[in-house]
């Protein structure tokens, strides 16, 4: 058997994540790593027996890669995922898709036109209580729809800039936008508000540190998403859906829905680990690598859609903060 040779660009505290599921497929061979900081290159390279790169275009050159997840902060989408599609290389693009919609609009352009295969890191849609959610609301159409991402500011120094994370709705909440899309269909934001807060800890911070986003559904639906990141931990960090005698509370940390239905309640939630989603996400991406069926849930093309929602949402928060 010939491994699928994988490499990475960025060696954040996501990359880990997809080399601890890469390491369970017996064919896969994580071969390259690639960081502005050679040093984060060399340590993440080194676990994986692979050789570490300061620079990616080097590594494209040398490494004769099949795959390449592309796990950088937001500011830093662009160049590496057009180089990849230039080399025919299959791109695993770690959420968000850029800062704006201009690089992102030219990368999904460009691998319409190469054919290559795609998946951005949208995992909880590979959940198996986000299956037993939309199968139910299939026959049970939502007519509200509720999400919140309401936590804690995490420790990157970039998070915090506007400039490098595009604030929390774009970087962090996509994932419950995305959830709303894939459960409830497509919307659009018709309002939206956000406060900064002065706070001792983060002088330099300029993104929202409250948001909340009015939607309507091209369904009829009417649904909302709240944020913030004042808390000292996750609070609340989910998807509920109201439709004709039927509730659900899908809890996406715990993997965990919860399910209302007339005066019945149960709770659905499979054995699952942190890691279970990246698991499942990790193999439909290399399996359609290796021209198997395609089971990818979030190809480019989709999660652009996200992302637009996420930065139409941003901009009338901001508008509303001043």
């Amino acid at each position: 058997m010939i491994a699928t040779r994988v490499g990475f660009i960025g060696a954040g505290a996501i990359a880990p994540v997809h080399l601890r599921a890469l390491a369970d497929f017996d064919d896969v061979r994580v071969v390259a790593v690639a960081s502005r900081s050679l040093e984060s290159a060399g340590r993440l390279a080194e676990s994986a027996g692979a050789r570490a790169y300061s620079d990616y275009r080097s590594m494209f050159e040398e490494a004769g890669l099949d795959a390449v997840f592309i796990c950088v902060t937001p500011d830093g989408h662009g160049e590496p995922e057009l180089a990849a599609v230039d080399r025919g290389i299959g791109l695993f693009v770690e959420k968000p898709l850029g800062l704006d919609e201009a690089a992102p609009e030219r990368i999904a352009e460009r691998i319409r036109q190469a054919g290559i295969v795609s998946c951005i890191g949208y995992q909880w849609r590979y959940l198996a209580v986000v299956d037993r959610a939309r199968e139910l609301l299939q026959t049970h159409p939502p007519q509200l729809v509720m999400g919140s991402w309401l936590g804690e500011t995490p420790g990157a120094s970039w998070w915090t800039r506007k400039d490098r994370s595009g604030g929390q709705i774009v970087e962090q909440a996509t994932h419950i936008f995305d959830l709303a899309r894939y459960l409830a269909g497509e919307m659009e934001p018709i309002a939206a508000a956000g406060r900064r807060v002065v706070r001792p800890a983060y002088p330099d911070s300029d993104i929202l540190d409250v948001t909340q986003t009015s939607l309507l559904f091209a369904s009829g639906a009417i649904g909302s998403i709240e944020t913030t990141c004042l808390l000292d931990g996750p609070h609340g960090v989910g998807l509920e859906t109201v439709s004709d005698g039927l509730g659900l509370t899908l809890e996406v940390l715990e993997h965990r829905l919860v399910i209302r239905y007339g005066s019945q309640t149960t709770v659905f939630q499979p054995p699952s680990t942190f890691d279970t989603p990246y698991q499942h996400q990790d193999r439909a991406f290399i399996d359609a690598v290796q021209g198997k069926p395609n089971r990818i849930r979030s190809p480019y093309d989709d999660a652009l859609l996200t992302h637009r929602l996420t930065l139409a949402a941003s901009r009338l928060a901001d508008a509303s903060a001043g």
